[in-house]
């Protein structure tokens, strides 16, 4: 059953006209997801470091409780379009304060101002960014993580894949409900369409991210569509159990896992897709949130 605290928590944001100019409606969205930042995710946990720089002209924030912290880089969801550094922030301080590591969370350039491939290119050059300067920062930047939330899960697994193949591999990986099939042929699209993300919304975040039909099943769009897993970092992947992602999310699991990566998937009941980051209203938000930080611990704290 969706739990009654989901329902609640969706009254706090303002619904945008469903009709009118997309772009426009596109702009209300990130709009309506702002306003209701404060109220769905709470008074900011206060840390010693919360810096915003910039690395290479991507904007970041810096989360840490101490120096010498190994880093978690963290990509916000928002179907590629909308969310930013603030929608994430209380979830990325909570992770921070919990896990004794670092998290620098990225502003990667949003589309349609922005298409394929500018994201993935703004999440490698905060990689860079990291082991060169990183250090400068006052972070170890030998233990290096990444994740991210539905469109953030797939660019940081697709980041850690490309870091695979450049022999720069990543220690580990935080993906959280993410979006990794364009073709959205999952049948909990048809089961669970009606809890908030449904096909017709993620098909137009697809291919607004992604004009080029040629381009969503190559391996740097969708992750399933990698032949070889082998080498991925140890992963955890949380789903929700009312989200239309919730099929591809399992099914990435299983397919690293027959691919020999130590894997941690956690289905969360009763909630739906982007309740994680909703620290101030879902209980299951602080759980997710906490499972994070325990597992960057345990994975980077060495």
């Amino acid at each position: 059953m969706l739990h009654p605290q989901v329902t609640a928590a969706a009254q706090l944001r303002r619904r945008p006209p469903a009709s009118g100019d997309p772009y426009q409606r596109l702009l209300d969205a990130r709009a309506a997801m702002e306003e209701s930042n404060e109220a769905e995710t709470g008074p900011a946990l206060p840390l010693p470091v919360v810096a915003d720089f910039d690395a290479d002209g991507v904007p970041c924030r810096l989360y840490a409780t101490r120096t010498g912290s190994p880093v978690l880089v963290y990509l916000h969801g928002g179907g590629w379009c909308y969310g930013s550094i603030e929608t994430v922030d209380r979830f990325c301080r909570r992770v921070a304060d919990r896990s004794g590591c670092a998290v620098v969370s990225v502003g990667y350039r949003l589309a349609p101002e922005h298409v394929f491939p500018a994201a993935l290119e703004d999440a490698e050059t905060v990689l860079s960014y990291l082991r060169r300067s990183g250090a400068e920062l006052g972070l170890d930047v030998s233990r290096l993580a990444i994740g991210g939330d539905s469109a953030g899960g797939q660019l940081a697994t697709v980041t850690a894949r490309r870091q695979r193949d450049a022999v720069t591999p990543l220690d580990y990986q935080v993906l959280i409900y993410p979006a990794l099939d364009p073709l959205t042929s999952a049948e909990s699209y048809d089961e669970l369409g009606e809890y908030g993300l449904d096909r017709a919304s993620m098909r137009l975040a697809w291919e607004t991210f992604v004009r080029d039909p040629m381009q969503r099943l190559t391996p740097d769009v969708a992750p399933l569509a990698v032949e070889d897993l082998s080498g991925m970092p140890p992963t955890l992947l949380i789903t929700a159990e009312y989200d239309a992602l919730r099929d591809e999310g399992a099914d990435y699991a299983d397919a690293l896992i027959a691919a020999g990566v130590p894997v941690v998937h956690t289905r969360y009941m009763g909630v739906n897709h982007g309740f994680a980051r909703k620290l101030a209203t879902i209980d299951a938000a602080r759980a997710a949130a906490d499972q994070v930080a325990s597992a960057l611990r345990s994975a980077l704290t060495f």
